[in-house]
């Protein structure tokens, strides 16, 4: 029988673990999460001081089970879950599960955590238990409470405003909403014409490149020169006053410090494994949890790294010296700084406890242990590696020459030229950039000195255009992210995939640009919830997250000073916003054929343009918009040039004609008067062959769909929510009790005399729509009555008695 019982998240983990403690241990892993709020409206009950319901989570009952089991055998229970917020709350939720069964009488419970799986780390920890932070845990039910109200309560406005299936989160809206403005910013950018002129020069054999920095006595500004003329007038002065040679005037000859990047946090691990390694954030901390969890490494099973979500530079004592020690043999000393250095974080809420993420062993060096891993556990081990130890040496020291030729009319011609004397972490290490143009290499320059004579080759001019700002990559949105104080080091990878998923961005050669959808969502957001999307106000929500950690406040008053406006708003916009407005449709012209309007707008399938309104007494005409075709930017032209475009493949042998197109719902064949959607492939490109096939398959599900045909024309059909009657024009519910295939013609005539009548078109539906309108007015006049129901309706029923919530300050026997 174990006397000690020891709970970690991972199988990995626990089995690393367990070596390390040996006879009289058992480590059990939770798989992630045993709790969670009810997947459900109601699962918070801002009505109740913000109650929560949890419930078990049920792909993990079986090791809930296994902990339950082995529990009631420990005498002390370790609960030893990850070291952050989402940690301390599996290990609170362990406890409450055991006390919910009455398991916790006459057991010690204690608080581990370590931020590296090393044998000496494991029993530290053990050795200096504390208790579950109640803070942290606060912190986590907090911000999952928030994520829960907002997404509980917006998406279901997106599908009743814009589309069915669409999301909204707390920190997701506004991560999509800088990809957004970004995407606005490149479509409203105006390039600009502008112009460099360069000397072309050679002192002896040597020849260099310099640039026009003063032209006429005037430091040269960027669109002085902006167009040909000019340029042409510039460079028919200089080179007659340049003649063939210059002298050099001034020689200025400078040093400067480089100093090592900091090691890594999650955030710049993220980024740097984008720019170098090509990873997604996703990718990178999946392998990095691989990393910390650990591997086989000559014949003895350990974790590799530290723990990967952190935003602290810290690096522990121990660690500094193992690290110097290598630097110093493999290096040399004079590569290593008299005092160690230290490193800030900008984070408030850094826990120094903490540390970076770095190699748990410098010796551990990535070529002696790449037989064990991977190639992507190599190269990010690698990363890590090298990153941990160049924070380590002394700066690179860089010199810097600048050559200036002065002549004619007060004209100058500058060469720049840099070179490394000292390589310090340079031999080592050097962090990546983004979105700039770096030079492939130092430019060289001849030991030039004043009063030196060089040759004039050439001078010429170069035209250049102003590039819009770039688009978002994953380095350069985890770091906007964490400017803006959006999300927290451990969400950034979840946001990314969130807005994957959802459609709401694509991938383009690494970069991210808007669907149509994600382009809607955020501009409904940003328009009628500005506050809850504004940067400023995510920041300072997270900070809050923040402060209720560190215990300087408490969460439910957080909760409510969110919840409150933020409902009330939501009730507000439900009412007041029309459809039309949310899906951000686009007035594009009038038919001229049929006189009615052109608009285009999206829907559940995509994007596409409408001819009339539902309105109308003749059915509106639909089409898709082509492959790279935008709800934004599409011309009036191109959209009426979309009603001109089935491809006709054919006629079927019997005799129906076969087209392809595209329309409101996706891509299509036509055969006669019915449709088969395309799912692979495009209507531009499907062959005729192809298209008989998804047509053969379409004829058979549809022989299929039939249980009955009578003489005129009525039929027993299986529908998507079960079996039906039909005559065309009203569709009839059979009883649950009615055998389908046995039904008369009778009985199916007076199931469609007692079906309702099909919503019609026309004149009707405005007078209808009138009527609507009307009664929207007296919601507005009785306002108070309206939120008394939208209360009924985001509360549902009020939970027991028991408050969930209150077991965070008093629980566990460990806090």
């Amino acid at each position: 029988m174990a006397e000690n019982l020891l709970i970690v998240e991972s199988p990995a983990k626990a089995k690393t673990i367990e070596k390390y403690l040996g006879k009289g241990h058992k480590v059990l892993a939770s798989y992630g999460h045993v709790r969670d709020l009810l997947a459900k409206t109601g699962a918070v009950i801002p009505e109740n001081d913000f109650e929560l319901k949890y419930v078990d989570v049920e792909k993990n009952k079986k090791h809930i089970d296994a902990i339950v089991r082995e529990a009631k055998k420990a005498n002390t229970i370790y609960l030893a879950t990850d070291l952050d917020r989402e940690g301390e709350a599996i290990s609170w939720h362990v406890v409450e599960i055991l006390k919910d069964r009455n398991l916790l009488k006459g057991k010690d419970i204690k608080r581990v955590v370590f931020s590296e799986i090393t044998k000496s780390a494991i029993q530290e920890a053990v050795a200096n238990p504390r208790e579950i932070s109640h803070e942290l845990v606060d912190a986590q039910q907090a911000r999952r409470a928030l994520d829960y109200l907002v997404g509980f309560n917006l998406s279901p406005l997106l599908w009743k405003k814009v589309r069915r299936g669409l999301s909204a989160g707390r920190v997701q809206s506004p991560a999509l909403r800088l990809i957004v403005q970004r995407e606005d910013e490149i479509n409203a950018f105006i390039k600009e014409e502008y112009w460099t002129i360069h000397g072309k020069l050679q002192l002896g054999q040597e020849p260099f490149e310099s640039s026009l920095n003063i032209y006429q006595g005037k430091k040269l500004k960027k669109f002085d020169i902006n167009n040909q003329q000019l340029a042409d007038q510039a460079l028919e002065q200089l080179r007659s006053q340049a003649g063939k040679q210059l002298t050099l005037t001034e020689l200025t000859q400078k040093k400067r410090q480089r100093k090592p990047a900091a090691p890594f946090i999650t955030s710049t691990l993220q980024q740097e494994a984008s720019r170098k390694l090509g990873f997604s954030a996703r990718k990178t901390m999946q392998i990095a949890q691989q990393l910390y969890e650990g591997m086989e490494v000559n014949g003895q099973t350990q974790g590799l790294i530290t723990y990967m979500r952190t935003d602290s530079l810290h690096l522990a004592n121990d660690a500094i010296a193992d690290i110097r020690d290598v630097i110093g043999k493999k290096y040399g000393q004079e590569l290593l700084p008299k005092e160690p250095n230290t490193y800030k974080s900008k984070s408030k809420n850094a826990q120094e406890a903490h540390e970076a993420i770095r190699a748990v062993s410098a010796q551990l060096r990535p070529k002696s242990i790449k037989s064990a891993l991977n190639n992507d556990q190599y190269r990010l081990y690698d990363l890590i590696w090298k990153r941990t130890v160049a924070s380590q040496m002394i700066n690179a020291t860089i010199g810097t020459v600048s050559a200036d030729f002065t002549f004619g009319d007060d004209h100058n011609l500058r060469a720049n030229g840099s070179t490394i004397l000292i390589k310090g972490f340079l031999s080592v290490y050097e962090e990546g950039m983004d979105d700039v143009k770096q030079d492939k290499g130092d430019k060289h320059l001849p030991n030039l000195k004043k009063g030196d004579v060089v040759d004039v080759n050439e001078i010429l001019g170069t035209q250049h255009f102003t590039e819009p700002p770039p688009r978002y990559s994953e380095a350069t949105l985890v770091k906007a992210l964490e400017e803006f104080g959006i999300g927290r080091p451990s969400t950034y990878a979840s946001i990314i995939s969130t807005l994957l998923n959802r459609d709401y961005v694509e991938l383009d050669k690494k970069r991210f640009i808007p669907t149509d959808v994600g382009k809607v969502v955020a501009r409904f957001l940003e328009t009628h919830f500005t506050d809850y999307v504004d940067y400023d106000f995510t920041a300072r929500l997270e900070d809050a997250l923040d402060a209720v950690s560190r215990g300087e406040k408490e969460w439910r008053p957080l909760m409510k000073n969110f919840w409150e406006p933020f409902i009330k708003l939501v009730e507000e916009k439900e009412e007041s916003v029309s459809r039309d407005e949310a899906q951000d449709k686009r007035e594009l012209g009038t038919d001229p054929e049929s006189g009615k309007p052109v608009t285009v707008r999206i829907g559940k399938y995509g994007t596409f343009v409408q001819i009339g309104s539902r309105e109308d007494e003749e059915k509106p005409r639909f089409a898709g918009l082509l492959p790279g075709q935008k709800l934004d930017t599409i011309t009036f032209d191109e959209a009426m040039a979309l009603f001109d475009l089935p491809r006709d493949l054919g006629e079927t042998s019997e005799g129906e004609k076969v087209s392809a197109n595209i329309g409101r719902f996706g891509p299509y064949v036509r055969y006669g008067n019915k449709f088969v959607s395309i799912k692979e492939g495009d209507p531009y490109s499907i062959t005729f062959e192809e298209a008989l096939v998804l047509i053969q398959e379409k004829k058979i599900a549809d022989a299929n769909r039939i249980i009955q045909t009578f003489d005129d024309g009525i039929q027993v059909l299986n529908g998507r929510w079960g079996p039906y009657v039909t005559d065309g024009n009203k569709n009839g519910k059979i009883a649950k009790d009615q055998d389908p295939k046995a039904l008369t013609h009778e009985q199916c005539i007076e199931i469609l005399a007692q079906a309702p009548d099909k919503k019609r078109r026309g004149k009707k539906k405005t007078a209808k729509k009138k009527v609507a309108k009307k009664t929207s007015k007296k919601k507005v006049t009785k306002k108070k009555v309206t939120k008394k129901t939208s209360k009924k309706k985001t509360t549902r029923k009020k939970a027991s008695k028991k408050k969930v919530s209150k077991k965070t300050k008093k629980k566990t026997s460990a806090g």
